[in-house]
């Protein structure tokens, strides 16, 4: 039979890459990991990890039971928040992930509010992508995923959005009132692979010459200044961090849309539902 410890330390030792740092990370002894590991490799009948050189990788059949061992145990620690939380929000936790640009504006605001509202819920939080953040929604290592995403855009099954607003889209440049159109022949400032698909949509009409590559707002903003280049930024980080010798040009027509995602069917437990409210008042402000 397969035992949940098992399954946490084969999550820890691939989310981790070794078995010190799984083994740090868990509050184990580093022979403690490798007896739970073998023991698990015994009740499967399978060989789940070979050494290279002073260290271990898992084995394909490792990589496949640990991707599922990651969601049962995030799904299991999501179970017992939700149990906790329906005993009352003074006992409640929620796990939030978000990009740099909402963890230095929505989500203070919001954190605020709750720690008001109410004192005894505690709001944990990790910076992350939406890319990111939304795939360990999935797997039950969050509660709430806050994420940018754009008109049209499929919803995944299982996932549930509340739409908090929108966010303006800004050209970055060292000029002002500028225009996309007079950088056909500029280097541009590139970011993720969302943001790539809208710096292309922005850009309709030439393909833009990516020259450098961040999803700073600090380092974008000090790249431009310096006239490497010009970049698209949300009006999210430039609440966040904003240069005086840069130049921001709202473009009419792009918005980024925010949301909340939360995983599974409703409705959410009392404390993530304190949270998405909190993070409605929050963007509205």
């Amino acid at each position: 039979m397969l035992s949940l410890v098992h399954l946490k330390v084969l999550a820890a030792v691939a989310r981790h890459g070794s078995v010190t740092e799984a083994a740090r990370q868990l509050h184990y002894s580093q022979p403690s990991v490798s007896h739970h590991l073998s023991r698990l490799e015994a009740a499967t009948g399978v060989r789940l990890v070979q050494r290279v050189g002073r260290g271990i990788r898992l084995t394909p059949e490792g990589m496949l039971l640990a991707g599922r061992a990651a969601e049962i145990v995030g799904r299991v620690d999501a179970a017992a928040n939700e149990l906790a939380a329906q005993v009352g929000l003074q006992a409640g936790r929620v796990r939030l992930a978000a990009n740099a640009s909402a963890l230095a504006t929505i989500v203070p605001r919001a954190a605020a509010a709750l720690a008001s509202q109410h004192p005894g819920l505690e709001l944990s939080l990790y910076e992350e992508h939406p890319v990111e953040a939304l795939q360990m929604l999935r797997h039950g290592e969050i509660d709430v995923a806050l994420v940018f995403r754009f008109p049209g855009t499929p919803v995944e099954d299982g996932l549930r959005l509340v739409h908090l607003g929108d966010d303006t889209i800004n050209l970055i440049s060292r000029r002002t009132d500028d225009r996309v159109a007079n950088h056909r022949d500029s280097p541009w400032i590139g970011g993720c692979d969302q943001c790539q698909g809208e710096l292309d949509a922005v850009t309709e009409g030439f393909v833009p010459r990516i020259g450098s590559h961040s999803d700073d707002m600090v380092v974008v903003q000090a790249l431009v200044a310096a006239g490497v280049g010009v970049a698209l930024l949300p009006g999210l980080a430039l609440q966040a961090h904003r240069r005086p010798d840069v130049c921001a040009t709202e473009i009419p027509g792009f918005r980024r849309q925010i949301h909340a995602a939360t995983y599974g069917d409703p409705p959410d437990p009392p404390a993530v539902a304190a949270v998405l409210a909190a993070l409605v008042a929050a963007l509205a402000t």
